[in-house]
């Protein structure tokens, strides 16, 4: 007899009770009265982890497990083990504890799915998926389906793998968003808005035959799709409306953490260095609880490169160093934490630094130099070292034969005046083409450019071989024989003399062109005009008298009005003022002559009229001794002038008569 008067039997039928009926809280308390009368009842335990399990209580399952090892064996309870590391996320230990099972059951090879799932082992996984859905009929072969859906996206998202159509049937909107991710991840990006809208439609076909969910609930299901829609407006560059749909999502708060940090971050590559206070309050959602367990290493990789160029964005120095110097040490031969480092360094102005930092990652990761030698190229362009940034360019094997690459090359040297490196550059990638592809397009147009730059700058005997090249590719091409002649013409007189025979004759090279229909055309500089025919009765002209022209009557020209026709021209009136013989300069205190006019109503003349200073023969201030003193003829003295009366030296205006009848004031 157990404690309380019941027997075990019957304890064990309330076991079996509650757990049909899901009660597995009242289940255990059952459990544990069997364990207190048998501690070590191997189906005890086995009920009693279980119903942890189901409760939620893994750790605790899992260390009764281990506490009982013994008594339970190594295979009896490995699946339950496996789940409670799996649900722990203690995923490598999971994968040690499926695989040291000595037979893999079907529940065994759908928990090992999720591991590998879980450790984006994505080909094993698809492997272990298919070989559940060929060998198993039960209810659950639509979820396998679905898994086995999210992992070919997961291939084509992640490993940019190639996929083979597997044949699953879009019946759910599971299914179909799986799908559509496919598609995103090959780049088929209207393709994949298609299905999202399907799926869409489908989830809500689906969840409102259910009459417990509300159109809430609806929208929270939703949100996932909605997020990939809004991602795929971002890649096609719709980025108000992917953020709008964005901003809808994180305000109904969905319980998926893993949605919630990919949606902010999102948001923040979208924001970049604007709108900077709104990228600091979603920075805080990638930093939720459980996110590392969501989301994959890229994800992740990418979230933390993000807060590394926000703090740049925000001018956090400190913190911007500090987290890509961490993402450096994690990922050592990644270049984007360098990079981030490298930006900062620019900001700073200290592009030297820069350099040295790039210079240094590059000697140490040669497999990772192509992206970081191009910002170097970059930043000695920006302090004007062309030949060095030129160096670096062609010190990339991966590019330097490129067009782009040649391009650029003889563009910088051209700049520089150093023809002859140009030259170089484009030699060798005539030789790599030669090798590797010869006679294809691109490398016959570099030959082209080589020839023509060397023409452009005088090397017509360099010329000579590129242009023979051209001209047996194709001997009907008469403006590379003439280029050809032109160039041996400066060496080889007789080869130029040969070579001019397989021009075309002059009336083979004639063009039937209609001249006045050339010129009546659009664009024509010059028409010849003809005399238009006269329709009808018109006078014939006698044979012998030609055309005239009505001459035009030349008008006189305006002559000054003081021109005496009698008097002669002043031979200098062409020469400005200044340059005149006769010039004298402009008298000095002339402006003093203009100190009286203003407002007070003085004027110059009547100033210039009391100055005696003025007048021709003034007599002086005091009589000299022996002389007397009188006033020249016609003179007026001074003092016995009389005063100008009032009004005389200016007229007042005659006041205009107001309107309206209004009195002044």
């Amino acid at each position: 007899m157990a404690s309380g008067g019941l027997s075990v039997a019957a304890l064990w039928t309330e076991v079996n009770r509650f757990g049909q009926n899901g009660d597995y809280t009242r289940a255990l308390k059952s459990v544990n009265k069997i364990l207190q009368e048998c501690k070590d009842d191997v189906t005890a335990l086995q009920c009693k982890v279980v119903c942890l399990i189901q409760n939620g209580s893994f750790k605790e399952a899992l260390n009764l497990i281990n506490t009982h090892t013994k008594v339970l064996g190594s295979d009896i309870i490995i699946f339950e083990k496996a789940y409670c590391e799996y649900r722990l996320n203690r995923v490598e230990n999971a994968l040690k504890t499926i695989e040291s099972a000595s037979e893999q059951t079907d529940k065994l090879k759908e928990l090992y799915g999720q591991v590998l799932y879980r450790l984006e082992r994505y080909k094993e996984c698809q492997a272990v998926y298919r070989d559940l859905i060929r060998n198993s009929q039960d209810e659950y072969e639509e979820e396998r389906k679905t898994n086995l859906s999210a992992v070919m996206a997961a291939l084509s998202t992640w490993e940019k793998a190639s996929l083979e159509d597997l044949g699953l049937t879009e019946t759910t909107y599971e299914l179909c968003y799986n799908a559509a991710c496919t598609l995103i991840g090959q780049g088929q990006l209207t393709e994949a808005m298609k299905k999202l809208r399907k799926a869409e439609e489908l989830c809500r076909l689906s969840l409102s035959e259910d009459s417990d969910m509300t159109e809430e609930d609806i929208e929270l299901e939703l949100a996932v799709i909605h997020s990939q829609m809004a991602y795929i407006m971002q890649l096609e560059g719709r980025t108000d409306n992917a953020l709008q749909l964005y901003n809808q999502v994180i305000k109904l708060k969905p319980s998926d953490v893993g949605l919630l940090a990919v949606t902010a971050n999102n948001i923040i590559t979208i924001n970049k260095d604007q709108n900077v206070f709104d990228s600091k309050k979603k920075v805080k959602l990638t930093n939720a609880e459980g996110v590392e367990h969501k989301l994959t290493k890229k994800q992740l990789q990418s979230i933390e490169f993000n807060k590394a160029l926000l703090a740049m964005y925000t001018n956090q120095a400190d913190q911007c160093r500090k987290l890509s110097s961490s993402l450096q040490t994690q990922n050592p031969g990644h270049p984007r934490p360098v990079l981030i480092q490298v930006a900062q360094l620019c900001r700073e102005k200290q592009h030297t630094k820069a350099i040295e930092l790039l210079q240094r990652f590059s000697d140490q990761h040669p497999e990772s130099a192509s992206g970081i030698k191009l910002t170097m190229a970059q930043l000695y362009l920006v302090q004007g070292h062309v030949t060095k940034a030129c160096d670096i360019l062609r010190s990339i094997e991966e590019f330097k034969h490129k067009p782009g690459m040649v391009s650029a090359l003889v563009t910088m040297y051209s700049h520089e005046e150093d023809i002859d490196s140009a030259i170089d550059v484009l030699t060798q990638a005539i030789q790599h083409y030669h090798m590797e592809q010869p006679g294809s397009s691109a490398h016959l147009s570099l030959v082209r450019e080589a020839a023509n730059f060397k023409l452009k700058y005088g090397r017509k005997k360099e010329a000579i071989s590129d242009l023979e090249q051209l001209w047996n590719q194709n001997p009907k091409d008469i403006h590379t024989l003439a280029q050809l002649i032109s160039a041996y013409s400066l060496v080889d007189q007789e080869k130029a003399k040969s070579l001019s025979k397989h021009l075309p004759s002059p009336d083979t090279m004639s063009f039937n062109v209609d001249v006045d229909e050339l010129e009546n055309s659009h664009g024509a500089t010059y028409v010849r005009k003809k005399a238009a025919k006269v329709v009808g009765d018109s006078t014939t002209k006698e044979q012998g008298q030609g055309d005239f022209k009505k001459k035009k009557k030349k008008k006189k020209g305006k002559l000054p009005k003081n021109y005496d026709p009698k008097a002669m021209p002043d031979p200098e009136r062409w020469l400005p003022m200044r340059e005149r013989s006769y010039y004298r300069g402009r008298k000095k205190g002339k402006k003093k002559e203009q100190v009286g006019k203003g407002t007070q109503g003085a004027t110059s003349g009547a100033s210039a009229d009391l100055d005696a200073s003025k007048t021709a023969s003034s007599p002086p201030t005091s009589p000299r001794p022996g002389s007397t003193t009188t006033a020249p003829s016609g003179v007026v003295p001074p003092r016995q002038q009389k005063p100008a009366a009032p009004g005389a030296t200016r007229k007042k205006p005659q006041q205009k008569k107001k309107k309206g009848g209004k009195g002044s004031w």
